[in-house]
């Protein structure tokens, strides 16, 4: 077992500061099913400005565990001078199922130069699975039971390398957890609704990866976890990131509100401990809500890239092997990633990805069960996950293609067209019949070759597929046929024919419900982007100046 505590620089120790802000709760709610994080509070936990009581946001109290992995593996590998130590680092990983559930959501087809995105989702942890992560987190009480994943984003990295996108899910987002087996005990959890952060605890972080499969119908390739003490030994290691405040600021009064964290106005270089008390302060920022909070977490965030990018500190070999070492022992991965060579190979993958073409975001929400919890927001959440799914940058900067459409092959009724039934939902059920009903509708508007397939999988949009560029043209008219959007015609090496696969949706009647001109190329505003190059200060909260 380690020892308590959290090294500093070269070796020194850091006193580990009170553990949690007053009032902070991050055990499960009690009674009547999860509530959220600071449920009930808004600035200075005194109720919201209108009086309503509605509860503080949390978006992830502690981004640096994911930024610090994500970005970790940018260098890891530079320190495997030998193959003994080399060896080391692999053993210091620990490694899990990637997906718990039984999601028939498939791979990305390849674009037009064989490349696929990348889905990889970020989980941090609050296990109390030893002294560091008691004092660290607090809530003794806690240590034996399972941990919560109380932060989650899912990092997309375009399948050209070219833009990455970020998408954090509120904590206490309410969702269907699907059906996960334990690959330790085999215990089976049944799907039940729950908050997200839940999920961790119904079989590990597969079951983190199942949930997100369902909910968004993106395919996650890997996923990375990372517990308190990986935190800040991961902030020493990376040897301090720039922040800005515009004025004083000491998180702490009277009542004991507070993160601890003392800066003065202007710009400071915050590492181990100090860096995990700017991602934790609420009070001291803008309300005191977890809205400034999260604000200030994404201006580290960048920071941190912008930091690394750069290479100010990645000069030093000792820097290197203390960054290789912190973040091999702090990380669980899955076992496609478990590996420093594997993950030296993402980091490449990540490092391609410029600057100015990162954006971060938090899933759109609204408040749901009187302000108990949050949901996914209509209309915009789905939105965002269906340009995850497409593969659409959520910067706006995407190269648009010409919009030629070739003319199809043959008179519609010679066009061979294969309908599938994509609804093959494990969280909504399969709706029978779709295959069918739609081949139906295809044979009315004169497609006469148009045949079923009577195999059922899943697929969040509905796609109409062609194996070569002389079919695109097919393609295109089907797609018109049934007033589908152009986005929705797509290059297959899979399909032998023009096939339409009939997504989740549109899981009933024969008229798309989608109109044809939305495309839905565009981030909603309520997700709050920020672009990886954005700089500022904090605003400080004058309750909490000095």
């Amino acid at each position: 077992m380690r020892q308590s505590g959290v090294r500093g620089e070269r070796g020194r120790r850091a006193t580990v500061p009170e553990p949690r802000e007053h009032g902070e709760d991050d055990s499960p709610p009690k009674g009547k099913g999860p509530a959220p994080h600071g449920a009930g509070r808004g600035p200075g936990g005194q109720g919201r400005p209108d009086g309503q009581g509605r509860p503080k946001r949390s978006r992830g109290v502690r981004i640096l565990r994911w930024t610090a992995l994500t970005l970790a593996v940018l260098v890891l590998g530079a320190a495997g001078a030998g193959y003994f130590y080399y060896e080391h680092l692999n053993g210091n990983l620990k490694k899990e199922d990637l997906d718990l559930g039984d999601s028939k959501i498939g791979k990305p087809e390849p674009n037009a130069a064989g490349q696929t995105p990348l889905n990889i989702l970020l989980i941090g942890s609050d296990s109390r699975n030893s002294a560091e992560n008691v004092k660290l987190g607090g809530a003794k009480q806690d240590a034996d039971r399972k941990p919560l994943g109380d932060v989650q984003m899912l990092v997309h990295v375009s399948a050209d390398r070219s833009n990455m996108s970020v998408v954090s899910i509120p904590r206490d987002t309410r969702v269907t957890i699907p059906q996960c087996t334990d690959p330790h005990d085999g215990t089976v959890y049944p799907k039940t609704e729950g908050a997200i952060n839940q999920s961790l605890q119904h079989g590990g972080p597969g079951c983190t990866v199942a949930t997100w499969k369902e909910l968004t119908g993106v395919y996650i390739d890997h996923f990375m976890m990372i517990d308190f003490s990986g935190v800040v030994s991961m902030a020493d290691a990376i040897g301090g990131v720039p922040v800005c405040v515009d004025g004083n600021v000491y998180s702490h009064d009277s009542k004991g509100h507070g993160s601890g964290l003392k800066l003065t106005k202007g710009t400071h270089n915050v590492k181990g401990v100090q860096a995990l008390q700017w991602l934790r302060t609420r009070y001291g920022f803008e309300d005191n809500s977890d809205i400034g909070r999260a604000k200030a977490q994404h201006m580290y965030m960048t920071s941190m890239i912008r930091q690394l990018k750069s290479g100010t500190k990645l000069s030093d070999p000792g820097k290197l092997m203390d960054l290789a070492e912190a973040a091999t022992d702090a990380l669980t991965v899955d076992h496609g990633l478990g590996t420093v060579k594997k993950l030296y190979d993402l980091g490449n993958d990540l490092k391609r990805v410029p600057t100015k073409r990162t954006t971060m975001i938090t899933m759109p929400w609204e408040y749901g069960g009187g302000g108990e919890y949050v949901l996914p927001k209509p209309g915009d959440a789905e939105q965002t996950f269906s340009l995850l799914r497409n593969d659409i940058s959520l910067d706006g900067k995407d190269k648009k293609k010409p919009d030629a459409t070739p003319a199809p092959t043959a008179p519609k009724e010679q066009i061979p067209v294969v309908v599938q039934n994509g609804t093959a939902s494990t969280v909504l059920g399969p709706v029978s019949g779709r295959a069918a009903v739609i081949t139906s509708e295809l044979v009315r508007l004169g497609y006469a070759r148009a045949t079923a397939n009577t195999v059922l999988i899943s697929q969040a949009d509905t796609t109409v597929l062609y194996p070569d560029e002389p079919r695109q043209g097919d393609a295109l008219a089907v797609a018109k046929a049934l007033k589908l959007p152009k986005s929705a015609v797509k290059s297959s090496k899979s399909v032998q024919e023009v096939t339409l696969v009939v997504g989740n949706d549109w899981r009933e009647g024969t008229a798309y419900p989608k109109a044809a001109a939305d495309d839905g190329d565009k981030t909603p505003k309520s997700a709050d982007a920020l672009n990886g190059e954005e700089k500022g200060c904090m605003k400080v909260n004058p309750s909490y100046a000095f």
